[in-house]
């Protein structure tokens, strides 16, 4: 079977309604994705974030009339020009072994893989971790979870108690539970990275407790890992202050090369010393210790 693809660049101010009239005269499935000239590092939280300039692609049946379907947005969203949609045929594929293909297993530092759980471990001795790409973000190809995940395997949580705040799909807590914490604990805003954090886990194997923010209630811990956003990280200094023991370690990503320096001043301010950085492309990893 193949498939017929309208594919079309417009204003962020058009791409919801242009995406409501699509699915209004029979499109499938209707994506957006960015043009190539803007990155969204930071949206707020509780948004969807659109592109200034938006790419919205409108999948239809292959047998459809695609002079129909232009009269049809024509009249629908008046503003468009007619010449600017582009249609496109999009051949059969085998999409789910198309999608499985993309991902290979992935080496951390020295002991450390993630596995997809369909292919074999290359090295069965290390520590191999099974995650699958899912809803929550986090399955090691990000650089600031690579960064992570290559500490914790520089920085083995042997007998520690471990907490990962912003868990996302678990990978950092299970990682540290893999690599020999004692007690591992994670909490994230987002029901759904609860839910994939505790399906990552039982299928690795480990046990850790994953509870929302609101319900979250953890012993102060010997290691805290934080791989969320520079903003939710300058708010959070306080609660990570409560939370580390003192001589406690903390590693913070998700920021921005840029931001380093203002972060590190900022948790000196509450009593951490973060002497250590890491890069990778324009993104920073900071480590060091609760005074």
């Amino acid at each position: 079977m193949a498939w017929i693809q309208l594919n079309i660049i417009v204003e962020e101010a058009l791409a919801e309604s242009l995406s409501d009239a699509l699915m209004e005269i029979g499109a499938l499935s209707v994506t957006f994705s960015e043009t190539g000239g803007q990155e969204i590092f930071e949206p707020e939280i509780g948004t969807t974030p659109i592109w200034d300039q938006t790419r919205v692609l409108g999948l239809f049946d292959a047998q459809v009339n695609t002079t129909e379907v232009l009269l049809a947005l024509t009249q629908l969203m008046p503003q468009i020009k007619p010449s600017a949609y582009m249609f496109e045929l999009i051949e059969d594929k085998d999409w789910i072994r198309e999608w499985m293909d993309q991902f290979k297993p992935m080496q951390f530092g020295t002991h450390l893989w993630i596995v997809p759980s369909w292919l074999d471990a290359p090295n069965p001795e290390a520590v191999n971790l099974l995650l699958d790409p899912g809803l929550a973000f986090g399955t090691g190809t990000h650089p600031t979870t690579a960064m992570c995940l290559s500490w914790l395997d520089k920085h083995p949580p042997r007998n520690l108690r471990v907490i990962d705040y912003g868990c996302g799909s678990g990978i950092l807590a299970i990682a540290a539970a893999r690599l020999g914490a004692q007690q591992v604990s994670g909490t994230d805003i987002d029901p759904q990275a609860i839910t994939a954090s505790q399906d990552n886990a039982q299928r690795n194997q480990v046990k850790i407790e994953f509870a929302l923010v609101k319900d979250f209630r953890a012993e102060p811990a010997d290691l805290l890992i934080a791989n969320i956003l520079a903003g939710p990280l300058k708010e959070l200094a306080i609660e990570f202050q409560r939370l580390v023991k003192p001589g406690g370690q903390l590693v913070l990503s998700g920021l921005l090369s840029s931001q380093a320096d203002e972060l590190v001043s900022h948790y000196r301010d509450v009593g951490f010393t973060l002497n250590q950085r890491d890069t990778k492309d324009d993104w920073a990893c900071l480590s060091g210790f609760k005074v």
